[in-house]
């Protein structure tokens, strides 16, 4: 069976760990420590300094222990990133102890306990991960997933069609992206598979079904002002096929004054 070299970095941070005193615990998370891991999946960690070992780390040179790195960088939300030879990007999250006890903040770990611990120098991590939920469940019996879920797909699509009606098509095409996120988020209710709730597009292509995912392609495009009125039709007819499905089972009804109305302008197109 043939190893990835994901899997070679993995050990090699297994190594860089397990030779830092001032590393109190380390987790992996993501596909690797959920098994669903290909050529093409990061590699992703929580590391967790004493806050003295913590002042002393240079995120860069601490990955470059690992293997070499091409380019290094900070992500919108803060964590940093090594881009590994073969494009393989490493996300290390450089925390210290006190910030253990906000991982039981999570919506769930995603894998395992035991492939996810790297090291757990005082026991603090492990009990903190066993809390967690393995999978997210997302609230399903309540309405309120309506609101959450299906009213921004309302709201971002009319949105994108006076955008791309006014001729923005670079934030029409943006704001598209917005709904198709919560049409996934639809789709998945509609057809009960929630499995990969939190990031919605994964494994779509498995995990929906084959019409679903014809659907789905089809409100995708470039932006271009034909393609998107295109887009913006198939993703309100499948809107219009999903949101039936969903809120039936709360005794709710679909929007369908607002979708004829859209409808009827989109049939009619400034373009």
């Amino acid at each position: 069976m043939r190893v990835l070299y994901q899997e070679e970095l993995i050990e090699r941070v297994r190594e860089v760990c397990a030779a830092d005193d001032g590393l109190d615990a380390a987790l992996m998370y993501g596909s690797f420590a959920a098994g669903e891991a290909d050529e093409h999946s990061d590699i992703e960690f929580w590391l967790f300094f004493t806050t003295r070992r913590r002042a002393e780390i240079e995120p860069r040179s601490w990955c470059a222990d690992i293997a070499p790195t091409s380019y290094g960088l900070l992500n919108e939300f803060g964590t940093y990133v090594a881009f590994f030879p073969g494009l393989v990007r490493g996300e290390f999250h450089f925390a210290t102890v006190d910030d253990i006890a906000t991982v039981a903040e999570w919506p769930a770990r995603g894998a395992e306990v035991e492939r996810m611990l790297i090291v757990d120098r005082s026991g603090a991590l492990a009990p903190v991960l066993r809390g967690l939920p393995q999978r997210y469940v997302p609230p399903v019996d309540s309405p309120e997933i309506i609101t959450k879920y299906c009213d921004p797909f309302a709201n971002w699509l009319v949105l994108a069609h006076h955008l791309a009606a006014r001729g923005e098509d670079l934030r029409a095409w943006d704001a598209l992206g917005h709904a198709q996120r919560h049409l996934l988020w639809m789709a998945r209710l509609a057809e009960e598979s929630t499995a990969h709730w939190l990031t919605p597009s994964r494994g779509a292509e498995r995990e929906l079904s084959a019409d679903t995912v014809a659907e789905l392609r089809a409100a995708t495009c470039a932006a271009s002002p034909q393609e998107l009125v295109g887009a913006l039709r198939a993703a309100l007819e499948l809107g219009r096929r999903l949101w039936p499905v969903i809120a039936t089972r709360y005794g709710r009804g679909a929007p369908t004054a607002l979708f004829a109305e859209l409808d009827a302008a989109l049939r009619h197109p400034h373009v």
